[in-house]
């Protein structure tokens, strides 16, 4: 099993899996006080820790479907947590929904999703392989 190793900033839990199963590890909102997000602010939280994702993985960073489906969101939608990168994990945080959004110290509002990634070599060539689906993009396949 891989060994994902965190370095906390402040005395705060370490991030967990909420239950066996569970694919993805809980992050904390690190912030001062209650906040209130109305409808399309954006806001800064803090994770709290740093982080040192093993060589060949990535962590994506993803809202928890509860909080989710009010609205709440990231800027960049899922955030990728490169295997080099040491800094701790920020929010950039959006309420997308059609209410305020009521966010407390140390509320589970993200997850963070830990998996292995290839690389590849880029080849560029004159053309590509045809496939049925071709070019066919968005809504291509129906409802």
């Amino acid at each position: 099993m891989p060994e994902l190793k965190i370095q906390l900033l402040r005395d705060i839990p370490l991030p967990a899996y909420g239950r066996d199963g569970d694919a993805a590890l809980d992050l904390c909102a690190v912030i001062e006080a209650p906040t209130t997000l109305a409808v399309g602010d954006r806001m800064w939280a803090g994770t709290g820790f740093n982080i040192a994702i093993p060589a060949g993985y990535v962590g994506l960073v993803l809202p928890r479907s509860g909080l989710g489906s009010r609205g709440l969101t990231f800027v960049n939608n899922t955030g990728a947590i490169d295997s080099n990168y040491r800094g701790e994990i920020k929010l950039h945080i959006i309420n997308t929904g059609v209410e305020p959004l009521h966010i407390s110290p140390l509320d589970k509002i993200a997850q963070l999703l830990i998996m292995p990634v290839a690389t590849v070599t880029v080849t560029p060539v004159d053309s590509l392989d045809e496939t049925v689906r071709g070019t066919d993009g968005f809504g291509s396949s129906g409802r």
